[in-house]
């Protein structure tokens, strides 16, 4: 197999309330994608992959990661600066929150692969 280039434009989007998703790649293995969020900006909760650990990489900008509590985990909150990356176990729910002053760019990947478009958001 060669290697694959998907350009902006072609990857698929999707809404976390203010949150711009783009799922670049979905593989057997894994899925790939971006999230954008403006300054002060919350997206969705996201309640967890079911079978998939999700690593988040802040690419631009700075973000508080919010896991609420859930059965399989207590909450808390981590401060995210630019070249940080944090890894969500499977099925712990987490969401993000722009803290800083410019628009914040995310890359996330989940291992197996699982849809991004698939996830159910709730409000916080």
């Amino acid at each position: 197999m060669n290697a694959v280039i998907k350009r902006q434009s072609e990857a698929e989007i999707s809404w976390g309330g203010p949150e711009l998703c783009r799922e670049y790649f979905i593989t057997d293995r894994l899925t790939l994608g971006t999230s954008t969020l403006e300054p002060g900006e919350t997206g969705e909760t996201d309640w967890g992959h079911k079978n998939s650990d999700e690593i988040w990489f802040v690419v631009k900008g700075q973000v508080r990661m919010r896991t609420p509590a859930s059965e399989v985990n207590d909450e808390a909150t981590y401060d995210l600066q630019e070249g940080d990356a944090i890894l969500i176990p499977e099925a712990v729910p987490h969401e993000v929150t722009n803290t800083g002053a410019v628009t914040a760019i995310l890359s996330w990947s989940l291992a197996p692969s699982e849809s991004f478009a698939d996830t159910v958001f709730k409000s916080s």
